[in-house]
């Protein structure tokens, strides 16, 4: 009997000094940083990655160990993660990386799509992108690029919000497309719901065409409404737009810089000298300025204008005020 607990109490203290040094060992490591270096690293986290999974990789790489301890900690502290880059500096903790894994903190970048742009401009600026992963080059065709974003429109141009946009490493050209997308559906959206009622456009569609051509006309935000309305009033007088962006539009690749007499009398589907009404698609991406001045242009009384040489424009009511706005524009220049 007295052997017996002898060997009790023996195996009661073995145990005492065993969960004595594991929570010693265990305490040490929660307050003992990760081998990071001064400077810090950037750790890349990919989509459907784990917490444990993410240990096992730091562990590859020398800067925890991945042991009992941590899936003690994750345990007691459960974790998430989202993909993307993430600063880990120097002094960092076990608990405080569990901390940022789950707080989502990763580094952040920024992809610009310029009012104007064309939408083969908007792929080419992707593409040349070094940080987003690029879907779009190993798609088909536009009509491919479209169906990946979930549109069932049957032309891209015009249909993507200028805008900066945030993305992380991991995102792709095809998850900004989508987001840019779905900017310019809701800023069309309540751009036509605010129009005014009067305008000779039938559908939001038409809407976006005119904003794309108010938008290469001008980069002035003060005018855009000014040569919306000159546009709507051509169109409810059945006048032609006459808008040269249209036209180079129509010419595409050809097109060396330069309009001349003989591309504006060459008919084309976007050559607004010769064709009444609007082109069939939009030319550019339009911003939210462009929108909004086509859904309420301003009202007057000019039928025309001409670069002022200066940066803005000179409106002209008549033909004759017209012509001698661009004499006095052609004199300025050298």
């Amino acid at each position: 009997m007295k052997r017996t607990s002898a060997i009790l109490l023996i195996g009661l203290a073995l145990t005492a000094v065993i969960t004595l040094a594991g929570w010693y060992q265990y305490r040490s490591f929660l307050l003992e940083p990760l081998q990071i270096k001064p400077a810090g690293i950037v750790w890349q986290v990919t989509r459907g990655a784990t917490v444990r999974s993410v240990i096992s990789d730091l562990h590859q790489q020398g800067i925890t160990v991945s042991d009992w301890r941590w899936r003690l900690l994750n345990r007691l502290q459960p974790a998430t993660t989202r993909a993307g880059e993430y600063a880990l500096k120097s002094g960092l903790t076990p608990f405080g990386l569990l901390d940022l894994l789950s707080s989502g903190e990763v580094i952040g970048y920024r992809f610009t799509v310029i009012e104007g742009w064309t939408f083969h401009q908007l792929k080419t600026a992707l593409e040349q992108d070094p940080v987003l992963v690029h879907e779009v080059p190993g798609l088909d065709g536009d009509a491919r690029v479209l169906q990946a974003i979930g549109s069932n429109i049957s032309h891209p141009e015009g249909w993507f919000l200028p805008e900066t946009y945030r993305f992380v490493r991991g995102d792709s050209d095809l998850d900004l497309l989508r987001r840019s997308y779905q900017a310019m559906l809701a800023e069309l959206e309540a751009a036509w719901k605010d129009r005014e009622q009067n305008l000779p456009l039938d559908t939001p569609y038409e809407l976006l065409i005119l904003a794309s051509i108010i938008e290469k006309e001008t980069a002035m935000d003060s005018e855009r409404a000014d040569i919306a309305g000159v546009f709507v009033r051509r169109l409810k007088m059945g006048w032609r737009l006459e808008t040269d962006p249209s036209v180079i539009y129509g010419l595409g690749e050809t097109f060396d810089g330069d309009i001349r007499r003989r591309d504006l009398d060459t008919d084309t589907a976007y050559n607004t000298y010769t064709r009444f009404g609007l082109p069939p698609t939009p030319i550019a991406l339009p911003g939210k300025s462009a929108l909004v001045a086509a859904a309420a242009p301003s009202e007057g009384t000019a039928m025309f204008f001409v670069a002022s040489g200066s940066g803005g424009h000179v409106f002209s009511d008549t033909l004759d005020e017209h012509n001698a706005a661009v004499r006095k524009m052609l004199r300025k220049q050298p």
